[in-house]
């Protein structure tokens, strides 16, 4: 709900600012609005200061601007200041205009059109080469026409934006002009952008056919690229070298990276069509309207389809296999279009029924935080939260400026590197200040990596919160204020964009949206390779090295012997890069099946079969398509066989056994019994659950699910201590697993503490088991398989890691979505 000032107009429509129309969600196809009368004097005096539409410029949610240039605005701004495609050529020849009066005139006469390179004096350029202004001011700018008239839109200490206009930048400007000058100005601003936006939109007479609809050329030879993929793997899989689940998988992908192949060759073609000014590029282009999936369907191909059902669990036959080839443009042929209105029907059906789902959540989060509000200054609090950028093994998620500007510093943050006058570290920022925009940044740009923060987790207030711990007000840029309903400003902004994730199938029409799988790591900068503590590998006679330990960790420094990034590098892969290696950017650093995890030998031997039993907990399978035959491990119906392999020296007519792996159900035997086998052989396979759509039933049922802190079905068992793995026999088809508690001897080596009683824990035998027999764990490791329970995070590791899983597990869901919390 807004105030506005009253304007009279004929006719019963109400007509609003186009710029509300963002806070209001509304559009122009029927929507409908309510108008109030203030009457009392209160009701004035509050409509008048706290509702009146000019005074809430940023979203109370994450402070970025409310009223931002959305659509046509957009796209008038991008038409605007576009640069020509022979830019640099022309500026051999541009001519010079002093002043804008000069650069009007001579657009007027049709001298110059908007996309045309000029040189342009500016008196606000810092004086430098080429300065000729009377006191060392001003500059002579290379830019276009149609820039030099949009930068007349701007405030003053906002010239000159010398570069072409596209949503985000547009927004980051309102922002700036907000922080830097205040309310006002950007008022004035905003309306002056709208006016501008809209005109030059309509002089752009930017209009749209089917001919702008480019058909990559490329686009007949990458779908035969993936056929022929296509048809290899189902050759492999007709020799049985890979089981049907793998075959699905990789079908699957070749297609998604086909599709996403010429998604790219045609946004590449598209951006070189017609100067430049192909109309569907620069919508998609500026961020005004379409987004890159709704292109590639009109112009590229439409891709793979989900099946119509309830619940995605990940297994086969959840996307057809066989996409559509056809984009919108060629036409759909008629098995296509069926396949099509599927997708289509389901993103409808899921609309209506999420949309009450994602309004019960906010409901349920406004109940549980209503009685947070900011109840006193500052609770004086010791404590605070490490921060650091979040990263998913090297790629930066979310930088660390981001993540604490707008929050106090719990400890004075100082520059490693620079000194001030007096000799001692700099000081950047000093407890219990505020981290603005500015501060954040040169924290970043020293290279620290942790800062100590307030934090809401942290705050001491008997009830409610402090100002110290809760930061800054998003949508006021001032430190919030004592008596603020925080609790319910948090619950709504993270219900909000709830009805966003939901209503995401019906935006791309149905199509599968998945996230093509990764099979190899690369190093992102040069560096040098280190093996972390835990990782386990072995060679093989090929000299290829295996990965025979979960939570291994490749380490990679960069040349000061800083740690860049850690990657947890997966049981089964292949390491590509020596311990202490140099390496480049760009170089491999390990490879890896993403579609199954694998038992692995980590010594040389003999294989021996242990309970694996023809017909009682071994099944061949006949795959009827191929003839051949595969071994699947199947559970005991008494339960009393429990397979495992086990892995013998014979020495003087005598087996020893050296090494004993469990064998899950369904796992897949690649070995035969009384093999012999080298380190880093596969002896079996377990696929995984193949990977998910991650279609919003991920979503929002799953921002549900960690709010409520559910406990998951079937969890990994989850170890309390540091120690050494021991496997105790299998009663009642339970099996035991010991963790002996240890004593870390000087030189760093564990060894068991006899003294203190193991813990027990009991596991069902058919469950996959992370830890193999002597393995050592570290308190709150997996021993399974399975989701992780956050009950389970609290009991071992304490509040503050459950705080940080939630949380990062909440964000993750909003931003695999591109929706900031």
């Amino acid at each position: 709900i807004q105030a506005f000032e009253p304007v009279l107009v004929e006719g019963k429509a109400i007509r609003i600012h186009p710029l509300v129309c963002a806070a209001f969600n509304a559009d122009f196809d029927g929507d409908q609005m309510a108008v109030h009368v203030p009457l009392s004097f209160e009701a004035q005096l509050e409509s008048r200061l706290l509702m009146i539409s000019s005074n809430n410029i940023l979203k109370p949610s994450d402070g970025r601007p409310v009223t931002e240039a959305s659509q046509d605005m957009v796209l008038g701004c991008y038409f605007l200041t576009k640069e020509p495609v022979n830019f640099e050529e022309q500026l051999k020849t541009a001519p010079a205009f002093g002043d804008m009066a000069e650069v009007e005139m001579a657009l007027l006469h049709g001298r110059v059109g908007y996309h045309t390179a000029i040189r342009y004096w500016w008196e606000g350029g810092e004086g430098g080469e080429g300065a000729e202004g009377p006191d060392g001011t001003g500059a002579w700018i290379e830019t276009t026409v149609g820039r030099a008239l949009f930068n007349a839109i701007l405030p003053r200490p906002l010239q000159f934006r010398n570069e072409v206009m596209k949503k985000r930048t547009l927004s980051d400007l309102v922002f700036n002009s907000y922080r830097e000058l205040g309310l006002a100005p950007t008022v004035e601003f905003l309306d002056r952008l709208k006016s501008a936006g809209f005109g030059f939109a309509t002089l752009g007479g930017i209009s749209i056919g089917v001919e702008d609809l480019q058909i990559p050329v490329a686009k007949a030879k990458l779908i035969q690229e993936a056929e022929e993929r296509v048809e290899r793997f189902q050759r492999a899989y007709q020799t049985g070298s890979i089981t049907n689940g793998e075959r699905y998988n990789r079908v699957i992908d070749a297609w998604t990276h086909a599709n996403n192949d010429i998604a790219e060759e045609m946004i590449k073609a598209m951006g070189r069509s017609r100067g430049g000014l192909n109309p569907v590029y620069m919508m998609f282009d500026s961020g005004s309207r379409g987004s890159r999936d709704q292109i590639r369907q009109l112009a590229g191909m439409r891709g793979l389809m989900a099946k119509p059902q309830k619940k995605l669990t990940g297994g086969i036959g959840e996307i057809i296999e066989s996409p559509i080839r056809s984009n919108f443009r060629e036409g759909l042929s008629v098995l296509e279009y069926f396949i099509s209105t599927h997708g289509a029907r389901k993103g409808l059906a899921d609309t209506a029924l999420k949309t009450a789902d994602a309004g019960y959540l906010t409901r349920r989060l406004v109940d549980v935080a209503q009685d947070v509000t900011i109840s006193e200054e500052d609770c004086g609090t010791i404590l605070g939260l490490e921060i650091s950028a979040l990263k998913e093994g090297e790629d930066i998620v979310e930088p660390l400026a981001e993540r604490i500007v707008g929050t106090v510093a719990a400890d004075d943050v100082f520059d490693p590197h620079e000194l001030d006058e007096h000799g001692d570290p700099k000081l950047l920022v000093a407890a219990g200040q505020l981290i603005d925009e500015a501060a954040a940044q040169a924290i970043e740009d020293s290279g620290i990596e942790t800062v100590r923060i307030r934090s809401v987790l942290t705050c001491e207030v008997k009830r409610g919160l402090c100002r110290m711990c809760y930061g800054r007000n998003p949508a006021t840029m001032a430190m919030v204020d004592v008596g603020e309903a925080v609790g319910i400003l948090a619950a709504q902004s993270i219900g909000e964009p709830g009805t966003q994730l939901t209503l995401r199938t019906f935006h791309i029409g149905g199509t599968a949206a998945r996230i093509a799988e990764v099979t190899d790591r690369r190093s992102k900068l040069d560096g040098r390779v280190e093996y972390g503590d835990r990782l386990q590998q072995v060679k093989t006679a090929d000299g290829r090295r295996i990965v025979t330990k979960h939570d291994g960790e490749l380490i990679l420094k960069d040349e000061d012997g800083r740690v860049r990034s850690r990657f947890q590098v997966p049981l089964g892969a292949e390491l590509r890069a020596e311990d202490g290696q140099q390496i480049r950017k760009g170089d491999p650093l390990f490879t890896w099946d993403p579609y199954t995890t694998p038992i692995v030998a980590d010594v040389a031997g003999t294989v021996r079969f242990r309970d694996i039993v023809e017909d009682e907990t071994i099944r061949e399978e006949l795959d009827e398509l191929t003839g051949l035959r595969q071994r699947v491990i199947v559970e005991d119906r008494e339960k009393k066989l429990h397979p495992h392999i086990e892995i013998v020296h014979a020495k003087g007519g005598k087996e020893r056994k050296v090494r004993d792996f469990v064998v899950p159900e369904g796992a897949q035997l690649t070995v035969e019994d009384g093999e012999e086998v080298h380190a880093g052989r596969t002896m079996a396979k377990i696929s995984r659950e193949a990977y998910k759509t991650r279609d919003i039933t991920g979503g929002l049922p799953r921002v549900a699910e960690l709010f409520e802190a559910r406990r998951p079905k079937d969890p990994a068992t989850i170890s309390e201590i540091d120690g050494i793995v021991r496997f105790g026999e299998i009663k009642r088809g339970k099996r035991e697993i010991f963790v002996h508690h240890v004593r870390v001897l000087k030189d760093g080596a564990w060894s068991v503490d006899d003294s203190a009683e193991p813990l027990l824990y009991e596991v069902p035998a058919g469950k996959h088991l992370r830890v193999h027999e002597g393995d050592k764990v570290r308190a709150g490791d997996r021993l399974t398989e399975g989701p992780v329970n956050p009950h389970d995070i609290l009991r071992i590791r304490g509040p503050r890691a459950v705080q940080e899983y939630l949380l990062n597990e909440v964000q993750e869901v909003y931003r695999l979505q591109g929706v900031k919390i």
